[in-house]
């Protein structure tokens, strides 16, 4: 197939055909900084969205685990918590988005994919020693190959030949993205998190998550770099062309991850709420229950 090459200016343009980017993960985002945001604001919001109401509702009965059963959504989060309705609403409501923007084109495992990276960038935000908001990490990390989707909306048949090629080749798919497309997956990510208006931190996390051996100042763009490594090293996603490279040892450095054995409870938590969560949050399924 001849070279397409793609230009920001039709990435920005073809946005027109995509769902609206989620109201929720901007304010979200815009509460994270602000003391006075509290669990009415959130409740009164997610109490539009009936797929969001309903895994809340769910996820606050089984922790209840009592009669009668919790029917309102302000109840349910003042029950489990305001950072546990942040991951419902997240993972729910951008799962919602992939499904509706692919049109039917994107394989499972686009999404399994991105919710293992979701959660290993949200866990390791607890972990590392920079302070890094969990909840910016977990929408970095579902948002990293958003890219990809782009172009499995719009460049369907050019992106499968491109990632066949790159999976014959035993290389990464971002190779041979620049040979199709003149651009990889992570800069189309980044142009559509800028045209969104989401973070600096995030734009630049989801440029630069395969460039990890040489990362910004930013510790988010390492972390989401490091997140995406440790989840085809952990084989989650069930991705065929999961590659496992080196981590980089700066960016562990300057996020002051040491691998040793205090590190495995962590892979266990991580493997273990990434299935939870794929199971749970798959595009396209109706189930309502949470991610913890």
């Amino acid at each position: 197939m001849p070279r397409t090459t793609v230009t920001q200016d039709e990435v920005i343009a073809r946005t027109a055909g995509l769902p609206s980017f989620p109201r929720i993960v901007t304010e979200i985002l815009a509460s994270l900084d602000d003391p006075e945001c509290n669990l009415n604001e959130l409740s009164d919001y997610i109490a539009h969205d009936p797929v969001i109401t309903a895994r809340v509702l769910s996820a606050a009965n089984r922790a209840a685990n009592r009669a009668p059963a919790i029917r309102d959504v302000y109840t349910a989060a003042s029950l489990i918590g305001l950072s546990h309705v942040r991951q419902i609403s997240l993972l729910s409501s951008i799962g919602q988005f992939a499904q509706i923007a692919a049109d039917e084109c994107l394989p499972s495992t686009y999404w399994t994919h991105s919710v293992a990276v979701g959660v290993c960038a949200e866990e390791l935000a607890v972990h590392v020693a920079v302070p890094i908001d969990a909840e910016a990490a977990l929408i970095a990390g579902l948002l990293h190959d958003i890219g990809q989707l782009w172009l499995f909306r719009f460049r369907s048949d050019a992106f499968a030949m491109a990632m066949e090629r790159a999976f014959c080749r035993g290389e990464g798919i971002e190779n041979a993205e620049r040979e199709q497309f003149d651009v990889d997956h992570a800069r189309i990510g980044a142009w559509l998190a800028e045209h969104w208006k989401l973070p600096p931190a995030i734009v630049s996390a989801i440029d630069h998550h395969h460039k990890i051996f040489s990362p910004p100042n930013e510790p988010l763009a390492p972390l989401i770099g490091v997140a995406e490594v440790l989840a085809s090293a952990l084989d989650l996603g069930g991705r065929r062309e999961n590659k496992v490279t080196a981590i980089s040892s700066s960016a562990c450095t300057s996020l002051g991850i040491v691998f040793n054995e205090k590190i495995q409870p962590l892979f266990g938590r991580i493997e273990a709420r990434s299935q939870h969560a794929n199971r749970m949050f798959a595009t396209g399924s109706d189930s309502a229950h949470a991610t913890r």
